[in-house]
């Protein structure tokens, strides 16, 4: 056992990188391995929360014979997103595993209160690091507020994307199905017509004016 949690210790250092890791990890890590506890090949993939393989005694019903049995734990893959890196992540977990995240708040919330000695998987240590790395970087950059003129800008610049978007869909659309020739010519009838009859309602209000002034001189 002792050899196995040697091994996993140097796959986690050249998975993450002694550089990356935070000031004092790669000691907790040290001692929190689980140098003792048997660790399935497949817990090695994900989150599985300290639930393992168990074994036991099938006792029959008749005459009380014993024989050997094992219990493996309900394994589902899922879907988890991470907010901070801004993704989903799919991971192997167990059902108690998910019970936990669901009540940490999060994958991320999970993997930050979780500590070492109860993380007792290569890929829930190696994500733990990772995490918490990336969280440190994170507290380090400077916070920058906008004022609400740019933010209103932001909105309007989001806006125009969109629609400039929406157009390139239509058109691509309609050079797809050759949509574009023949409501050219309908669109530009379309046009035409409404000018001449902008000219002619014009025409006539003008007439109206012209006769309504004769009767006004005439009086």
């Amino acid at each position: 056992m002792a050899f196995r949690g040697k091994e996993m210790m140097k796959k986690l250092m050249k998975k993450v990188g002694e550089n990356n890791l935070a000031p004092g990890v790669k000691e907790q890590l040290k001692k929190c391995i689980p140098d003792s506890k048997v660790v399935m090949n497949r817990a090695k993939r994900g989150l599985y929360a300290g639930r393992h393989i168990q074994f036991g005694n099938r006792i029959s019903e008749d005459g009380g014979n014993k024989s050997r049995r094992s219990w493996k734990p309900n394994v589902q893959e899922k879907r988890l997103f991470s907010y901070i890196l801004d993704r989903h992540i799919r991971v192997k977990v167990t059902t108690h595993a998910l019970r936990c995240i669901d009540k940490a708040g999060g994958i991320d919330e999970y993997l930050l209160k979780t500590p070492y000695h109860k993380m007792d998987t290569e890929m829930g240590l190696l994500w733990k690091a990772k995490i918490e790395k990336m969280y440190e970087e994170l507290g380090k950059m400077e916070v920058v507020f906008f004022s609400p003129e740019d933010e209103a800008r932001f909105e309007q610049g989001f806006k125009d994307l969109k629609l400039e978007e929406r157009a390139a869909r239509r058109d691509a659309r309609r050079q797809m199905y050759g949509w574009t020739a023949k409501n050219k010519q309908m669109e530009d009838a379309r046009t035409s017509e409404v000018t001449c009859d902008g000219t002619a309602i014009v025409g006539e209000d003008s007439s109206h004016g012209d006769v309504h002034e004769q009767l006004v001189a005439n009086s």
